[in-house]
């Protein structure tokens, strides 16, 4: 809204929870000159849905927290786009498969601009990357950590003997309820795919073992010692990777790279579920971004994704959308009312300390949140430049409160109404009322009501917004 950044803070340290190590521990970057975080991201053959942008959006806020910290930060965040998922689409919407990759990478691109997730630094593609995951699987080869079996290549789990210390679980207890496929090529059923052969339909590579194409987890590998290093400060995703995908990544990286640490800190958001139930297409519960980015405002969608701790369970309702709403409602009608205030737009914006010390606190994005609710209190009982800047320096943290007061409150969903319309029927009611046409002017304004248009009038003239319940 304001047209200028947010400035640093005074510097504080930041605490980060490590899923590895199961605890809180003081964020120290292998090079402070250069921070570098990795994050899950999508395999492109749908839509993704509202749990999928719990992630971005939390990591968003991390990523930016740590660029106010450090002078340069490397953000990756992958395309999956070979993957059966994929192959299966393509087979059974009759197209080649990279019509569905580049349609669904793009959607997922634009559904990410729309709840104002900035892009990462480096995007990389695993079909891009085809010739360093063939180098990796070599290297596991070499050190005796994989093997080849029925034109696949495999990790063999028995000879990296600390598996399964991400998820807190020994190979017993992964072989007897896990995600683990078995087939009759596995020297033992925990041993995950490398790499696997591709029939004539399907796509393919040269590689030693034959015409393939890779396995999910080592591409993820691949990927990231490519642009970020061996070795790297933060590696991210949801909760529902840390196994198999997370915990086969830390095996076959540790294993290709000499034993060296593949992740300092592992980050795990919570799931998000709908009305208490997991989201999932049995149950038609799934909320695709880009139908919910028309139906409710970007900052509303941004601001329930945020609402709790990252680490804990997050559930969608209707109840807590217009929650959001509302919430987004008030903040805004404090600006509308210092819209005179103006700021010096050559200044940067200030980040309130408590805020930022709720984030440097593990991202507590609650508590920062109920820290802007304080700034909109202070703002509201004290306008001034100031308070007006702390708010907005706030919101800005947040992703919020980056739209001009009057637009928020006249958008319907995603969208705006017609405001010309609007404005002329506030017009021909202004001129019914001064004639005393008073039935006329009821008239406008119930039909202003039907179009989900709410008037008030002050000493200040005739307001409208748009009601987005």
């Amino acid at each position: 809204m304001a047209g200028f950044a947010p400035t640093a803070p005074p510097a504080m340290p930041i605490s980060l929870y490590n899923s590895l190590s199961r605890r809180l521990e003081p964020f120290a970057p292998l090079d402070p000159n250069r921070v570098t975080l990795y994050l899950c991201g999508p395999t492109v053959y749908n839509y993704v849905h509202i749990g999928n942008a719990r992630g971005p959006v939390v990591f968003d806020v991390l990523v930016k927290l740590l660029r106010r910290h450090y002078p340069q930060v490397v953000y990756a965040r992958n395309i999956t786009d070979v993957d059966d998922k994929i192959n299966a689409a393509a087979l059974e919407q009759g197209v080649a498969i990279g019509s569905i990759t580049s349609r669904f990478a793009q959607a997922y691109r634009e559904d990410m601009a729309g709840l104002g997730i900035a892009p990462p630094d480096v995007e990389p593609h695993a079909t891009a990357h085809i010739g360093q995951i063939i180098e990796m699987i070599q290297a596991l080869i070499r050190g005796g950590h994989a093997y080849e079996a029925q034109g696949h290549v495999l990790f063999d789990v028995a000879a990296y003997p600390t598996y399964g210390a991400l998820s807190g679980r020994d190979t017993d207890e992964l072989i007897a309820g896990a995600r683990v496929e078995v087939a009759p090529y596995k020297r033992n059923p925990t041993d995950f795919v490398l790499w696997k052969p591709s029939t004539p339909e399907l796509p393919g590579w040269d590689s030693p073992w034959g015409r393939g194409r890779p396995g999910w987890h080592i591409e993820c590998s691949a990927m990231s010692a490519a642009h970020l290093g061996e070795t790297i400060d933060i590696h991210a995703g949801g909760v529902d990777l840390l196994f198999p995908h997370h915990e086969n990544e830390i095996a076959q990286s540790t294993c290709a790279h000499g034993g060296k640490v593949f992740a300092r800190w592992w980050m795990h958001n919570g799931m998000l579920t709908f009305d208490g139930r997991k989201m999932s297409k049995s149950l038609g519960n799934v909320l695709h971004v880009h139908a919910l980015l028309k139906m409710h405002p970007h900052e509303a969608l941004r601001l329930l994704l945020l609402r709790g701790h990252y680490r804990q369970p997050l559930d969608w309702s209707d109840a807590a959308i217009a929650q959001a709403i509302s919430t987004l409602d008030g903040w805004y009608r404090v600006l509308r009312e210092l819209s005179g205030i103006e700021l010096d737009g050559t200044q940067p914006l200030p980040v309130p300390e408590r805020l930022e010390a709720a984030l440097c606190d593990d991202l507590n994005t609650p508590q920062a949140l109920a820290e802007l609710s304080v700034l909109a209190d202070a703002a509201r009982q004290a306008p001034s430049p100031a308070t007006k800047a702390a708010l907005l320096g706030g919101g800005a943290v947040l992703g919020l409160l980056q739209q001009d007061p009057e637009a928020w409150f006249k958008q319907a969903g995603g969208s705006e109404v017609d405001a010309g319309q609007v404005e002329a029927l506030l017009e021909e009611r202004r001129a019914a009322r001064a004639a005393r046409d008073f039935a006329r002017a009821d008239a406008i304004r119930n039909e202003l009501t039907s179009m989900g248009v709410v008037i008030e009038d002050g000493a200040q003239g005739t307001r409208w917004s748009v009601a987005k319940h």
